[in-house]
């Protein structure tokens, strides 16, 4: 099933016909990790586990060991992200910009494997 084409923090995204792009396949797993990543604990009000809040280690010091833990439960617990071969998760703290992290993981729907990096 899709769900409406949204990137995070923006608006829902328009078709080619004028109604509401819908995301779907791969396009819909990297939709759900980067909403899962960026979701606050909490601010979630039917689910208050969900999300990682990695936006509160900005700028914070030697979290580096906090910020792989975090994302790397989160990894775990979305449901279209394969567990078989783990997501491998690198992070960057001697980025000029911050701490970055790229994530490379198996869509367990379509077995397409992705990374994702998010800049410091």
């Amino acid at each position: 099933m899709a769900d409406a084409s949204v990137v995070f923090g923006g608006d829902l995204a328009i078709g080619v016909s004028g109604d509401l792009a819908l995301a779907s396949g791969s396009g819909l797993t990297e939709q759900r990790v980067l909403r899962r990543l960026l979701t606050n604990p909490g601010d979630y009000i039917w689910q208050l586990t969900y999300g990682a809040g990695l936006g509160r280690f900005v700028g914070a010091a030697g979290a580096v060991g906090a910020v792989t833990a975090v994302a790397r439960a989160q990894m775990q617990a979305e449901s279209r992200v394969a567990q078989s071969p783990l997501p491998q998760i690198v992070v960057d703290q001697d980025n000029p910009s911050g701490i970055a992290m790229t994530i490379a993981y198996q869509d367990a729907i379509t077995g397409q494997s992705t990374a994702l990096t998010l800049p410091g």
